[in-house]
Formats: structure tokens, sequence, C-alpha cells
């Protein structure tokens, strides 16, 4: 089981991503048009420098639903490695069959 204090933190980062996820790709789309003025392009990269770090979508980092942990991740399911396994095991993931040879 993960910390519950990054688990937390994780949980921030995505909430605040989610709130400045409108802001920030309209300024991108500002900072990329070439049709517009140099300075109108410098003005909306400084506004996109005053946003959160944390607002960004690109600090989430995907961890398991179950346990927490940050690595062995399957996007498909949001569980990782470990916890897939355990769930297996015990029969609660509807299709997955043990393979022995």
């Amino acid at each position: 089981m993960a910390k519950t204090s990054s688990i937390e933190k994780n949980n921030k980062r995505a909430a605040l991503a989610k709130q400045y996820a409108g802001k920030r790709a309209e300024l991108k789309a500002t900072v990329k048009d070439q049709t517009l003025s140099i300075d109108e392009r410098f003005k909306a990269t400084l506004k996109l420098a005053e946003l959160p770090r944390n607002s960004a979508k690109v600090r989430v980092r995907n961890r398991c639903e179950v346990s927490g942990r940050p690595r062995g991740y399957y996007r498909k399911l949001k569980m990782s490695r470990i916890a897939l396994r355990q769930l297996g095991n015990l029969g609660q993931i509807p299709g997955l069959v043990k393979s022995s040879w």
C-alpha cells in the first residue's frame, strides 16, 4: 500500500489539472497561433507560467485504484499488476483465467 500522503497529493494534482484544463488549453492555443503578434503570444506565455505547476496534466501520476501503487500500472484496468494478480486469484475479475502449463 502506498503512503496516504502520496495518494492525496496525486489526487490534488488531478483536481487542479481538471480545474485549469480549459484555461491552459486556451493559453496554449494563443501561444501557438502564428497570426498573432509576438507581444500577445509572449503575454500568453507569461500567463501560462503564472498558473500553478501542479495544474499541468503531465504532473499527475497513474496510480492503482486498489493499492495506490505507482508502478506496474495497467491503464485499461486502472490497477497495478500485483492487485490484478491478487483479485484474479480470488476470481473477482470476470474473464481473467490463471494460466498454467
